[in-house]
């Protein structure tokens, strides 16, 4: 073969005996052809040989028998050995490293679903199975945080279990991020899913960097661990690369860090742990994981070398994870951890109602479409919603279009203000706008303050009233209110049920996190050892990579 200088010849794999050895042992225990999924499944956590058969001319799988380095055995009846696999578990599928940072078992993680509807139940039981949970504190007041935070440290910590809770960025309440942000130094929590920032703010600043110190190896150790959820390159350069200096010396002036831990933190990236989100349920870009997630890691190597960081930056892998097939897929990317969303708000330990969950259980993969988000309305940003029995996205993108198209509530026609008091709020809005005024008197009075002077802010208020509620009324179980439920779901929820259905984990009310968690993990296992098979010749069928759920036991 003639190969052109500065190309590399990629050669010819050969099918014939390599001098690895010969394997010899119970014919039983060897497999030519198709492997079953039986077979496949079985072999997931032994060491098993692939062999080859020098008269057929096949590639076989041999569990057991024994290895002869130099020559056949004396009875001639052994096979040459093209490889050995050693066992494969579902905690060897991510980052060793990222788990023993967090003393975890599972590269597995629970995303904080807002409001709660990640609570302090599920985030227990992920932790008792040896997975890592962050509580849903978004859109919860202070004290709500705080009793959480007590029950989970409670419920864990004497266990030696991680735990964490989440950050939500709020460009309109920046005294909220310092008020939780002090919570969370002041109780303890050592991790903290940092969402939705589209800059950095000097409270999750503080947080990363509180606490940094350096080791008796010289290394830089971590009181706090940011997990910061990024779905484009400019927002996570910033997570990635060392905390600016204008943030450090005002976080230094006002007494919130220490000379040393701004010097340490010049070393180190603000956050160690980056969670890549795609196509995912609530806030996101509905980006590919296989397009954003490369990306991402080569800008996390540019940083890593060019800040000549001493440890690893793992990258976990978030939104479209609903299936074996796609953990399997995200672990193969390179992720040091999956983090599960929208599969999880089904199950019984989320903090949706039971109706709620049958509507999710309900869904298929194209059952969801954007509408307008209740936090970030006036900006435009939109959540990923369920549609499937219920009319929220529609109804929250009519109220969006209105926004942007009257300068006030008085401005809307007659005829559409009266039905969307009689189809939407079921209330005239002169009544919708006092429920507000008394919300925000609490909550964030400058919000009135503006609405005062700008009649168009005003009507940002009442339109969030429904789009906030849509999102309150499924965690009550609100049945008069269904149709106007704001679940917050991708479309991984749909490759669930189709994955699911006709087995025990079909109806929602046998969904706990525990089994849902450990299927998935167990599938990825079985379709990671599958690819293993296929790229060392071995005949894989497609329904190999189907792995059925069991109930298993952590």
């Amino acid at each position: 073969m003639t190969q052109t200088t500065g190309t590399r010849d990629p050669g010819v794999a050969p099918l014939g005996p390599p001098t690895l050895g010969y394997w010899s042992g119970d014919p039983a225990g060897v497999h030519f052809g198709a492997l079953s999924p039986d077979v496949i499944v079985d072999s997931v956590r032994r060491p098993v040989t692939v062999i080859y058969h020098p008269t057929e001319q096949r590639v076989g799988l041999a569990m057991g028998g024994t290895l002869q380095r130099d020559a056949p055995p004396d009875d001639g009846m052994g096979f040459p050995v093209l490889s050995t696999l050693g066992p494969l578990y579902p905690e060897w599928l991510g980052d060793r490293a990222f788990l023993e940072t967090h003393g975890l078992r599972f590269p597995y993680m629970g995303g904080s679903m807002a409001r709660g509807i990640a609570t302090t139940d599920l985030v227990v039981a992920l932790g008792k199975m040896g997975a890592l949970g962050m509580f849903g504190a978004a859109g919860l007041a202070p004290a709500a945080v705080d009793a959480a935070i007590q029950w989970m440290a409670s419920a864990l910590d004497p266990l030696g279990l991680p735990w964490g809770c989440n950050l939500i960025h709020s460009p309109n309440e920046a005294g909220l991020e310092n008020e939780l942000v002090e919570l969370f130094l002041q109780r303890g929590v050592r991790r903290v899913e940092a969402s939705a920032f589209m800059r950095l703010t000097p409270a999750v600043v503080r947080y990363a960097c509180s606490g940094l110190q350096r080791g008796p190896d010289g290394r830089i150790l971590r009181s706090n661990h940011l997990f910061a959820k990024v779905s484009r390159e400019e927002v996570a350069r910033p997570f990635l690369s060392p905390a600016p200096e204008a943030l450090l010396s005002r976080l230094l002036s006002a007494g919130q860090l220490t000379p040393e831990e701004v010097d340490l933190a010049r070393e180190v990236p603000l956050s160690q742990q980056i969670i890549v989100e795609s196509d995912s349920g609530g806030h996101t870009d509905n980006r590919p994981l296989t397009a954003l997630f490369p990306v991402i890691a080569r800008l996390r190597d540019d940083l890593v070398q060019e800040f000549g960081y001493r440890d690893p930056v793992h990258l976990g892998a978030a939104g479209g994870l609903g299936t074996p097939e796609a953990l399997a897929a995200a672990y193969g990317l390179g992720a040091a951890f999956v983090v599960m969303g929208s599969v999880h708000q089904g199950a019984l330990e989320s903090g949706v109602s039971q109706d709620s969950r049958e509507l999710l259980a309900q869904a298929g993969p194209a059952d969801v479409a954007m509408t307008a988000s209740a936090d970030m309305f006036e900006m435009g940003v939109k959540v990923q919603v369920l549609t499937r029995g219920t009319m929220m996205a529609v109804r929250g993108n009519h109220l969006y279009d209105l926004y942007r198209r009257y300068p006030s509530l008085e401005a809307i026609p007659p005829e559409i203000r009266a039905k969307l008091e009689k189809d939407l709020f079921r209330k005239p809005l002169d009544e919708v706008w006092t429920e507000t005024e008394h919300f925000f008197t609490k909550a964030d009075p400058e919000q009135l303050a503006r609405a005062e002077k700008d009649p168009k802010h005003k009507l940002a208020l009442v339109c969030r009233w429904y789009v906030g509620n849509s999102s309150r009324w499924p965690i009550k179980g609100e049945l008069d209110r269904q149709a106007d439920y704001q679940l917050w779901c991708g479309p991984a929820m749909g490759a669930f049920n189709r994955w699911v259905q006709g087995t025990f984990l079909e109806p929602a009310a046998t969904r706990s996190v525990q089994q849902i968690g450990l299927n998935l993990l167990e599938g990825a296992a079985v379709v990671t050892r599958a690819h293993q098979y296929r790229s060392y010749g071995l005949e894989v069928p497609g329904q190999a990579y189907h792995y059925t759920p069991e109930k298993l036991s952590a």
